[in-house]
């Protein structure tokens, strides 16, 4: 028996009205995030990947609004029964249910955790604030419970650590503290958007086998965006692959890895240096670039970088995404 989604995003369109034009940031994804499991979401900068993960999260800076589409999610279940499924897109970014979601059900990691700590309030204090937000505890069980889960997260000292500045911890050490303040509500959806890029490698294996180890212990589900197919191989267990604001190929991990569609699939393992690569021996980059916002091409968004182009078909029209196998759905012509 298949597990009913823990998320369902339908259709999702996030766009950007400005005097230049409209940014179709988001441009009608789609996907499934199931209980307990890691989707890995994939693509160059400037794909919308982010912006995917703040439109579930209701916090688009203006002048974005979410314009179509649906953000199913299923709360946690009640006693005998499974919990209500809510459109999110149907809530005020700032009404009394989202808040009572952002943070506590849902939780997200950002990039660059430097810039997401308060530079003024210690770790602690900010860790605490969540959990009062969401629990019902007082200020002592809050700050006890901050401290437990510092030190579930590997911070050395965490009783220190609790009264310090974010300025004050390594790299390593912020970016512990906060996955500590996301998992301190215990959510059953994580999204982690890009959660290694500014580390050492050393550091970034540490952080993902801290995440892995915690989604065991905790049951909950990952949304991982990255741009770095290493991690995606070893922590997904399906892959949504995103360009200029869509999804172009969605399958379980090793299908992407091994069976890759969709042109662009391909371009993007060809670029990647191998173990096994021959000496000397050049990578393939991707021809061209992500194209401006305000200059979308027409047609697949990928033709004019696109090594099996069609003429007179991909520059005229726009492929849907369309199942090609188990679980495995691409958004090309050549599978018409």
């Amino acid at each position: 028996m298949i597990a009913r989604p823990l998320l369902s995003v339908r259709n999702l369109k996030t766009y950007f009205a400005q005097d230049e034009g409209t940014v179709r940031a988001v441009d009608g994804v789609s996907f499934d995030v199931a209980p307990g499991a890691t989707l890995g979401i994939v693509g160059e900068s400037g794909c919308g990947k982010s912006i995917t993960a703040r439109s579930i999260m209701r916090i688009v800076d203006r002048p974005g609004r979410i314009v179509e589409g649906e953000i199913n999610f299923r709360r946690p279940s009640t006693p005998g029964g499974d919990g209500p499924v809510v459109d999110l897109t149907k809530l005020e970014p700032n009404g009394v249910e989202m808040r009572a979601i952002r943070g506590a059900e849902i939780a997200l990691i950002f990039q660059e955790p430097m810039s997401s700590f308060s530079p003024v309030h210690s770790v602690g204090n900010q860790i605490i604030e969540a959990i009062l937000l969401h629990q019902p505890l007082g200020r002592r069980a809050a700050r006890e419970r901050a401290i437990e889960m510092l030190r579930r997260t590997g911070v050395s000292s965490p009783e220190e650590r609790m009264d310090q500045l974010s300025n004050q911890l390594s790299g390593g050490l912020r970016q512990r503290a906060m996955i500590a303040m996301a998992l301190s509500c215990e959510p059953t959806l994580l999204i982690a958007d890009e959660p290694t890029t500014a580390l050492d490698v050393t550091t970034q294996t540490q952080i993902l086998e801290l995440m892995r180890r915690l989604q065991q212990e905790d049951g909950m589900a990952i949304m991982l965006i990255t741009h770095d197919l290493g991690v995606v191989a070893e922590m997904a267990t399906d892959v949504a692959v995103m360009y200029l604001g869509r999804v172009v190929e969605q399958a379980p991990v090793d299908a992407i890895f091994h069976d890759p569609r969709h042109p662009y699939t391909r371009a993007l393992l060809r670029s990647i240096p191998r173990i096994r690569s021959r000496t000397r021996e050049r990578l393939t980059p991707i021809a061209g670039a992500v194209p401006h916002p305000y200059d979308r091409p027409t047609g697949c968004p990928f033709h004019p970088r696109c090594a099996d182009f069609m003429p007179g078909k991909c520059d005229r029209q726009a492929p849907s995404l369309r199942s090609v196998g188990d679980h495995h759905a691409v958004s090309c012509f050549l599978y018409e």
